[in-house]
């Protein structure tokens, strides 16, 4: 089942196209990877299904609404975690899901979407110290619990590892694995193409506004004779 479908979208900023005409869709459950290099138009893609920036046309469908049309009703279904995000310094990370938490639930809802939150986060006795002390993986464990408790059916996350190091971008990978085995799709943006490799079940490639290619990246793999990902888009492109 499709939960998300995308179909030729544009986005244009004045005489610049930064989008061109892409065509997408991604499974129920799926973990979808969208890579590319810098300035591809990744994270203009990610802002106009998170109903974020306006198309300038084409459709856009999320678990059936349009993000035209329906905006309000894709944001119940929707999570987005943007490359910049950031929490609450001074809050503790327990405060902090408890003030998030508050945005979605209340009674008794509340309790579980924290609870949920705290376990998601599995940051120990730590999810009580303030967040201006956590590094910087600590933190961005916090932001996807808070992106994940209120239970999205699609999760959206732009550059998640960016910045982290090899033993944190491999635990944040860890929990994207587990989320979509939950149930959720998620659908990530990424440059880091061996990290998309490993985590991804199926990919588009995007390079300067246009989509290149979708596929597994083990089809991919065979199909271009290549070794991994960087080797398949860089062929791809030169096509």
């Amino acid at each position: 089942m499709e939960t998300l479908v995308i179909k030729d979208v544009h986005k244009t900023y004045g005489e610049h196209e930064a989008v061109k005409g892409i065509n997408f869709s991604v499974n129920e459950g799926e973990v979808f990877g969208l890579i590319g290099p810098n300035g591809s138009g990744k994270t203009t893609t990610l802002r106009m299904i998170s109903t974020l920036l306006r198309l300038t046309s084409g459709n856009i469908s999320v678990c059936g609404h349009d993000v035209m049309r329906e905006s309000d009703e894709v944001r119940k279904v929707i999570s987005y975690l943007p490359e910049d995000a950031g929490a609450y310094k001074g809050l503790t990370g327990r405060a902090y899901l408890r003030f998030m938490a508050g945005f979605f639930a209340d009674g008794e809802e509340f309790g579980r979407m924290v609870d949920k939150g705290i376990e998601l986060a599995d940051l120990g006795d730590r999810i009580d110290s303030k967040i201006d002390t956590y590094s910087k993986g600590m933190a961005r464990r916090l932001l996807i619990a808070r992106a994940i408790m209120p239970s999205p059916k699609v999760a959206i996350m732009d550059e998640v590892t960016s910045g982290l190091d090899v033993i944190n971008a491999f635990e944040i990978r860890d929990i994207i694995r587990n989320i979509a085995k939950r149930g959720v799709t998620v659908l990530l943006s990424s440059h880091n193409m061996f990290e998309v490799d490993m985590l991804c079940d199926r990919i588009a490639m995007i390079n300067e506004g246009s989509l290149v290619l979708t596929g597994a990246p083990e089809e991919l793999k065979k199909e271009y004779q290549a070794v991994n990902l960087e080797e398949v888009f860089v062929k791809a492109v030169k096509k």
